[in-house]
């Protein structure tokens, strides 16, 4: 659970915060996110947190960072994209979460179209253990000719939770120009496609392989959308018609899988994604953080630029996205018990035929 042992009881802006709160966690049980369990399933969830920490509207302050934590916290593992290259935010969020969180990071990708960007994984230790593969995915070359690599360089990791032995790859796609951008659907293409021979390998650390994150899908049945599923990814009919940016018109974020192991249950998961905007940063509390956004939203001439303002600002406090997630039972135990049964049933049938054809 986050600690929230900073709040003051006489403190107006901490009395908000608690409020809000103990709404996000209603919300979070209503919105159909079901209760974390001890060893039975894996509650698995992607965010691209926007900008994370940014300054173009002010650092993010105590408040916002709560309501992430409240939200992390309803998951098991969550890849998050957009981690800047200062940590402190994520250091505060990581306190907040409490010591059992762990998290890996990459280093920033450098140059215009990496921005500068890491990419994580937040995880809590009691139900995930890190497998100890970790690695960020550069292409080989084709032949002779170099290949071309991407913008933000994808983060593999590998992961154990109950009976579930998993690699998780998060990428945070080029966004280029419009819904069919080149650049980007060559990247989806290359990484799919190399993922697919990673986790085919007779070497495989692991042979289900997940990859999520910042697809930047516009639509479900854009050229990207069809670079995962062409090379033998599946995504859950739960997810893919839903959309995660906050407006929700967007597919961006996805969630899609190469898992043997819970391939039967993919359609029949829980999952979804959580519109933290109906319980924090609402419409109607423009006013009440007119102060927080100071002089850049005082003078804005109309209310209706104020508006813009603020809906913009609130996004760098949250995000422009969603988190996206996804329910996965990972106890095998009985299909297990009962796969040896069944087989051992078998081999003895097979031995009585022998026996009678023999005699």
């Amino acid at each position: 659970m986050p600690f929230y042992f900073e709040l003051k009881r006489n403190n107006e802006d901490d009395q908000r915060t608690a409020h809000r709160l103990l709404a996000l966690k209603e919300g979070i049980r209503a919105s159909g996110i079901p209760e974390r369990t001890v060893e039975s399933t894996l509650l698995l969830a992607t965010w691209n947190i926007r900008e994370f920490d940014s300054t173009k509207y002010g650092e993010r302050g105590r408040e916002s960072l709560l309501y992430i934590a409240e939200v992390i916290n309803s998951f098991d593992v969550v890849a998050v994209q957009e981690v800047n290259e200062d940590l402190r935010a994520l250091d505060k969020l990581l306190g907040y979460l409490g010591g059992w969180w762990k998290h890996l990071i990459t280093d920033v990708t450098k140059g215009v179209r990496g921005n500068r960007e890491r990419i994580a994984f937040l995880y809590d230790s009691r139900k995930i253990g890190f497998g100890g593969l970790a690695g960020e995915i550069v292409l080989p070359p084709s032949g002779k000719t170099s290949t071309a690599q991407f913008a933000r360089t994808p983060f593999l990791v590998g992961f154990r939770a109950g009976w579930f032995k998993f690699t998780i790859c998060s990428a945070h796609i080029y966004y280029g120009d419009g819904a069919e951008d080149p650049d980007r659907v060559r990247e989806l293409q290359e990484l799919s496609k190399f993922l697919k021979e990673q986790a085919t390998s007779k070497h495989a650390w692991a042979r289900n392989m997940i990859l999520l994150g910042d697809f930047n899908v516009f639509q479900t049945e854009d050229a990207t959308m069809r670079a995962i599923l062409g090379n033998g990814f599946q995504v859950s009919k739960k997810l893919l018609g839903t959309p995660s940016n906050v407006l929700r018109t967007k597919h961006f974020d996805q969630i899609a899988f190469m898992t043997p192991d819970v391939h039967d249950q993919l359609n029949e998961s829980r999952a979804g994604v959580f519109n933290f905007l109906e319980y924090v940063y609402k419409d109607e509390d423009e006013e009440t953080y007119a102060k927080s956004m100071g002089k850049a939203y005082e003078e804005k001439p109309t209310a209706q630029k104020k508006t813009r303002y603020y809906k913009d600002w609130r996004t760098f406090q949250m995000s422009d996205h969603l988190p996206m997630w996804i329910e996965l039972k990972t106890d095998f135990g009985r299909q297990y018990l009962q796969n040896k049964i069944s087989r051992a049933g078998e081999q003895d049938l097979a031995e009585s035929l022998l026996m009678r054809n023999i005699l």
